[in-house]
């Protein structure tokens, strides 16, 4: 394993005495796969910079202690869906619930309010300790915002569980509350195009239209650009809502609802592409043999000559353009003239 997976495992682990991670694993690290931590060459030298200083700032208050959940308040970065139906999560609230919560979650005291906790990660096993009304085990520090967010982006990195969406709104909601895109590669891990491609997407898809899908794990990068590009117009964007609100939709796993609002967009493109095709018109000479047929459409007017005529007549017409315009601009310009 290369030094930078090993400068972040041993980032928030080495001075704690039990190790933090998302769920109730039995107490060895996670591995972290090659895919997941993806070198970020161009910062390479920073975040070893940073991540030295970020170790001297955290040794210190590695002490487990139990919390009431009903004083922690989530992290101010969202990074995932919130699913009722999530089985993982029905398994980690049953498995704290048998055999107690053995992993803590890293908190921070909240920033603002006095006597409360935001979490950095361990969001769920807070959640499930609320459920069952049992105190949360935990570990608090004094983290920056910044630190909150690599924390909580590193722990992800590690869990390999969050969706490509969950990955693109958590970028989104970093760079929203002000952090630069470097922030975003070192929580997630990727280089900057992967950074832009994630932002692009959680920014041309419509904020209902995210939260009515879901965390979609089984859809990957590019369908979810396939779907950002069909919702830019706005028939097709018109139609997904459509899908969105049918009585049923909200009973389907989420992957099919993805799957439904692609087919729903993509149905609104080719319906929108059809009128073009029916303004098509065919070209007559003055004895009414067929010459071809001319296709409108918003933009540009097509020409298609035929395989019947001779080929030299489109090498006729090419030349005989310049003056068929030269003519109908005269001709325009006498009829404004007339009008005015």
């Amino acid at each position: 394993m290369n030094k930078r997976i090993d400068t972040i495992k041993t980032l928030f682990v080495a001075q704690t005495p039990d190790p933090l991670s998302a769920d109730n694993p039995p107490s060895s690290l996670p591995r972290v796969s090659a895919g997941s931590v993806r070198s970020v060459k161009e910062t390479f030298t920073e975040i070893e910079r940073e991540n030295d200083e970020l170790r001297s700032r955290l040794a210190s208050g590695s002490a487990v202690i139990e919390i009431n959940p009903e004083l922690i308040d989530p992290s101010p970065l969202s990074d995932r869906f919130r699913d009722e139906g999530d089985a993982t999560f029905q398994l980690l609230k049953q498995s704290i619930g048998e055999r107690g919560q053995e992993v803590p979650v890293l908190l921070r005291p909240h920033p603002s309010i006095n006597g409360r906790y935001q979490s950095a990660y361990g969001h769920r096993r807070v959640r499930a300790a609320r459920e069952l009304s049992v105190p949360v085990r935990a570990i608090v520090r004094d983290l920056s915002d910044e630190e909150v967010v690599i924390a909580q982006g590193l722990e992800n990195a590690a869990r390999e569980d969050l969706s490509f969406i969950e990955r693109a709104i958590f970028a989104m909601h970093i760079e929203d509350a002000g952090h630069d895109r470097s922030v975003i590669q070192h929580a997630l891990s990727i280089d900057k195009a992967e950074a832009s491609k994630l932002l692009a997407v959680a920014r041309a898809v419509p904020e209902d239209v995210l939260q009515a899908i879901g965390k979609s794990p089984k859809i990957g990068r590019p369908r979810w650009q396939s779907l950002a590009e069909l919702l830019k117009e706005p028939r097709s964007l018109k139609s997904a809502r459509t899908a969105i609100a049918e009585p049923r939709f909200a009973e389907r796993q989420t992957d099919a609802r993805f799957l439904a609002v692609l087919s729903a967009a993509s149905r609104a493109t080719r319906d929108q592409q059809a009128p073009s095709q029916k303004q098509a018109r065919q070209v007559l000479s003055a004895t009414g043999e067929r010459i071809g047929r001319a296709h409108h459409s918003e933009r540009e007017l097509k020409l298609l000559i035929d395989k019947t005529v001779s080929p030299s007549f489109a090498a006729f017409l090419v030349e005989q353009l310049p003056a068929l315009f030269d003519a109908f601009t005269r001709t325009s310009e006498r009829s404004e003239h007339t009008m005015a």
